[in-house]
């Protein structure tokens, strides 16, 4: 609803009867919306339990912080419409028939779907917005349930008739990967909507045969995926594209599952207390995937994360909330490799330590345990088993007229914008990069119209157009 005029503090008035005769616009989270994960259960180290209180152990974990939930549209031509994201999608890709990348690439300009031309090969980001983490990886097909919404996309399992694992469920997306895997080899990232992970994959098998997989392609909102990220100098970096506020740093020191909830949980940091640990789908949107330490192009060398970030190691790795339910148990938990996804792997009797799946992957380790259990890693390509792992913590997503980030749009955040109200085509002042809501370089009456449109005056109110 739009705000009482009078009731602007001070001189305010006079800027909020002028952009009272502006069209508002809505106020979004961004361009880039952090759907849920999807994981609405509980777990310990090893199973299921019942959701703990605060202060308890494994407080704070992915189903407890909810996110946007998810919402399709099933048009009924073979597109299904992410009201989200704004991103539309192949409701059914070719299941009999998986691609090579570059078959993967060249498909896409003479793909055509319900009167559209446009469709094109997802990014990782995009993709990975469909992952659902109430999937699960059982023994068997039978027995697993798929990391996608199977009401609404068409979805196969690996055809083992023809030899295939039953996990061999495997998407392109469009990003190559920087550097190189499996001891040189040039590799593409692609999302596994049957085992749950982001991976890069080389483009051929180690026998020689060209890696195939299959193809969903992807049509509008071009700016998804795509960060934009404020220093608010006080140790913490907000992304205005997906309203997550970002520790700048991280922990510095390496956890296992259970204290990695828990150093989220009690942090206080930047006058804040409201921090978590965050899940596997918001880590994943920071990461940035034109870099990693063994990018071939020596300028994109450093940790998979954009420079504004400080990070203890290159080579890190870092904790989310999402459980991974891979196997017989609960016993793991979603990481994202900033550093090189490592794996012991290579010919029988000549395996060494290598990157097997590339900086930008998502994988999973146990939740506690000792790593030197595990001295050859894990699974078919040995991935390197570490248990601590470091935390980077997030809160919100708040809107961008939210300016003081307290989940409310009230007299403080008008107060706040009157401050840095400067006028079109003047540059905001210092400190004022926040109340430019639409990243014009101006604070202005149009975004002024943005806190207009979503006045709520409580924490009790909610402004709906935010959560658009």
């Amino acid at each position: 609803m739009g705000i009482p005029l009078k009731s602007l503090p001070g001189g305010l008035f006079r800027a909020g009867l002028l952009a009272a005769l502006i069209l508002p616009v809505p106020c979004l989270a961004g361009g880039y919306v952090v759907v849920d994960s999807g994981q609405e259960l509980c777990y310990g180290d090893f199973d299921e339990i019942t959701c703990p209180l605060p202060g308890d152990p494994f407080y704070g974990q992915d189903s407890q912080h909810a996110g946007p939930a998810s919402a399709y549209v099933d048009n009924g031509d073979g597109t299904v419409t992410d009201l989200n994201t704004g991103l539309m999608w192949q409701q059914t890709p070719d299941l009999d028939n998986k691609s090579t990348f570059p078959g993967a690439v060249a498909g896409a300009e003479t793909f055509s779907l319900a009167g559209y031309a446009d469709w094109r090969l997802p990014s990782i980001k995009e993709l990975y917005s469909l992952i659902d983490f109430s999937g699960r990886t059982g023994m068997s097909a039978a027995s697993s349930v798929p990391y996608i919404d199977t009401d609404y996309f068409d979805f196969e399992y690996g055809d083992e008739s023809a030899g295939e694992r039953f996990i061999d469920a495997q998407y392109w997306s469009s990003n190559a990967y920087v550097g190189t895997v499996m001891a040189g080899s040039t590799a593409v990232f692609g999302v596994n909507f049957a085992d749950g992970r982001i991976k890069g994959y080389g483009l051929d098998h180690p026998g020689g045969d060209s890696m195939t997989q299959f193809v969903r392609y992807v049509r509008g909102n071009p700016g998804y995926g795509i960060n934009d990220f404020v220093d608010n100098g006080d140790g913490t970096v907000t992304d205005r594209a997906t309203g997550l506020v970002w520790q700048e740093g991280d922990s510095s020191t390496s956890m296992n599952w259970a204290e990695a909830l828990d150093y989220a949980e009690g942090l206080v940091h930047a006058g804040r207390d409201d921090w978590r640990l965050p899940n596997a789908k918001e880590l994943q949107s920071v990461v940035d995937y034109t870099r990693a330490p063994d990018a071939l192009i020596p300028a994109q060398q450093g940790p998979a994360i954009d420079p504004v970030f400080d990070i203890t190691e290159i080579e890190s790795w870092a904790w989310t909330s999402t459980t991974h339910v891979d196997g017989p148990d609960a016993s793991y938990a979603a990481y994202i490799c900033f550093g090189q996804a490592l794996g012991y792997f290579g010919p029988p009797g000549h395996e060494s330590w290598m990157n097997v799946h590339g900086a930008g992957a998502q994988r999973s380790d146990p939740k506690s345990g000792d790593p030197d259990d595990w001295p050859y890693g894990h699974g078919p390509q040995g991935d390197e088993i570490r248990i601590y792992n470091h935390v980077r913590a997030v809160r919100g997503p708040f809107c961008p007229a939210d300016l003081d980030q307290d989940s409310d749009i009230d007299v403080a955040d008008f107060a706040m914008f009157a401050g840095c109200l400067a006028g079109p085509g003047q540059e905001a002042p210092a400190g004022c990069v926040l109340a430019d809501t639409d990243t014009d370089g101006d604070v202005d009456l149009d975004d002024f119209a943005a806190l207009q449109m979503t006045f709520s005056a409580t924490s009790e109110a909610a402004y709906p157009a935010c959560t658009n």
